[in-house]
């Protein structure tokens, strides 16, 4: 791996919920207008992030997991 991850598991899991839940609310409520295009990409980006176990914000924050 070329990352360390900086997520606990019981953050990436609800990373995952979260972002799976904003890409359903972008796809049936908010359609194709720039807020569901907007709501859809920060929920992809969520949800990678949650299965990584990588998030970059984190990592410039200086978060580290406690081994």
């Amino acid at each position: 791996m070329f990352y360390v991850k900086n997520l606990p598991n019981w953050e990436r899991a609800i990373r995952v919920v979260m972002g799976l839940v904003l890409i359903a609310i972008a796809i049936v409520y908010l359609g194709k207008t720039a807020i569901g295009f907007g709501a859809g990409a920060m929920g992809v980006m969520a949800a990678m992030s949650g299965m990584m176990g990588f998030c970059p914000a984190c990592a410039l924050a200086g978060r580290r997991l406690k081994q």
